[in-house]
């Protein structure tokens, strides 16, 4: 007998069995999939549940990335990738609700969680530091994704401060400091390991 996946999409099964299996209580909605609500919350299974089907060269990043690393509750309304300036990805076959950007990205940047390819979380708190018009909430985020590794607000630091010709490079750097003096004392994402 074949083992359905962890995560369910429309793919696996039709939409008027999901709806019934949740109703049941066999299934719970998780980022854009449905998954056994016995299934354990972990790092895999959110990548997992992001886009499902997401093909190979995308990478989830930003906001969703730190969903998956456990800096926050939910994921976001959209789901964020990127794709390196290297590969070339057709934009009509995108899944509805996500956002996409070409960027340049080192593979040391990318991690293989649950067969889905994600920033690491060092490349999460650059982008999101970086970012043109950030959330409200980022330096929060980026907190919380701190205190997982208590060096690797210097680790994103430098890398900040060697950058030449950095847009956004001075706020980068202040909502970084804003975020480590605001992380927590204790490890706030030590659930979510794998």
């Amino acid at each position: 007998m074949a083992r359905l996946p962890s995560v369910l999409d429309l793919d696996d099964l039709p939409l008027a069995e999901l709806c019934a299996a949740r109703l049941d209580g066999e299934v719970m909605r998780i980022g854009d999939g449905w998954c056994p609500v016995d299934e354990p919350d972990l790092p895999g299974l959110r990548a997992a549940s992001v886009a499902p089907g997401l093909p190979a060269p995308f990478v989830v990043e930003r906001r969703s990335a730190a969903w998956v690393h456990g800096a926050l509750p939910a994921p976001p309304p959209v789901a964020e990738c990127c794709v390196p300036h290297s590969s070339r990805v057709s934009t009509r076959s995108l899944p509805p609700g996500l956002l996409l950007r070409e960027v340049a990205i080192a593979a040391a940047d990318i991690a293989v969680i649950g067969g889905v390819r994600c920033t690491t979380p060092d490349r999460t708190v650059y982008d999101l530091v970086r970012d043109a018009e950030p959330a409200r909430d980022v330096v929060a985020i980026v907190a919380a994704l701190l205190s997982a590794d208590r060096s690797m607000g210097e680790r994103v630091r430098s890398r900040l401060e060697l950058a030449h010709r950095l847009p956004h490079k001075a706020a980068a750097l202040d909502r970084l400091t804003a975020a480590e003096a605001a992380r927590p004392a204790q490890p706030s994402l030590t659930r979510y390991t794998s």
